[in-house]
């Protein structure tokens, strides 16, 4: 995720403006390179040059990198968290103190410069600091703002949901192998025609509903297939698997 934000920023934005530092010495030096981005050798050094901190870092590691950071934090610091699960609180709390927190749940389409990112922030972060942040995530796809109590939700259904996403395009483009096409060639047709849906609802502002009855014709094979899917519980599978999601959030947060 990191090696994504790197990637969109420095497309809209000047490289000289982004200081990465990772303990993987090669992964950093390789983003450098690839990206003109500034290389700094220890977490003091990339503190020092930077007024907007993101931890691109696994959750079971935050409080190990936090603590850590407490030496080098300057008040103005904006600390912008990326991981499922941890709170402002909980950064404030590793921090020892008020601390300007934005805390954020991006996911892996940012790759492709279509991300979606939902944002919140602490009382300390100003509106202007926090458009500034909304704009680094701007630059890897779309945002939202949410209370920070919908993060878990979040997570279900965005975060996480590439992957339920991913599943179904295999799935689909089975079938289609199933009935004679090449594998490549279905999951080409499969993931454009996930791509284009999910653009319909977005641009349309049509209820996903409307739009799937546009496409059900009466007797028609389109509502062949949503029968099916009815009778196999798929609202229910999904329903259940967010639900999943969200509560696995709430268990790595306590």
């Amino acid at each position: 995720m990191g090696g994504a934000l790197i990637k969109g920023y420095s497309k809209l934005h000047s490289a000289k403006n982004v200081f990465i530092f990772d303990k993987d010495a090669e992964k950093a030096e390789s983003l450098s390179l690839e990206y003109g981005v500034n290389l700094c050798d220890s977490l003091e050094d990339v503190m020092a040059s930077s007024e907007i901190i993101v931890l691109a870092v696994k959750p079971n590691i935050y409080e190990v990198v936090l603590k850590e950071m407490k030496e080098y934090r300057k008040d103005s610091h904006i600390i912008v968290s990326i991981a499922a699960g941890i709170s402002i609180d909980f950064i404030e709390t590793c921090l020892a103190g008020p601390a300007k927190v934005v805390r954020t749940m991006p996911n892996t389409p940012a790759l492709v410069n279509e991300g979606m990112t939902a944002l919140s922030k602490n009382a300390s972060v100003s509106d202007e600091e926090f458009e500034n942040v909304i704009k680094l995530f701007k630059s890897v796809g779309i945002t939202e703002i949410v209370d920070e109590t919908l993060m878990g939700v979040v997570t279900g259904i965005s975060g996480s949901s590439p992957a339920y996403i991913y599943m179904i395009i295999e799935a689909m483009a089975d079938g289609a192998v199933l009935h004679g096409m090449p594998r490549e060639k279905a999951y080409t047709i499969a993931s454009q025609a996930v791509l284009g849906s999910a653009r319909m609802v977005l641009e349309t502002g049509k209820h996903p509903g409307e739009l799937k009855d546009m496409v059900c014709s009466p007797g028609g094979t389109t509502i062949e297939a949503v029968a099916m899917l009815e009778r196999k519980s798929i609202r229910s599978a999904i329903i259940d698997a967010v639900d999943a999601c969200v509560m696995k959030n709430q268990k790595m947060k306590k």
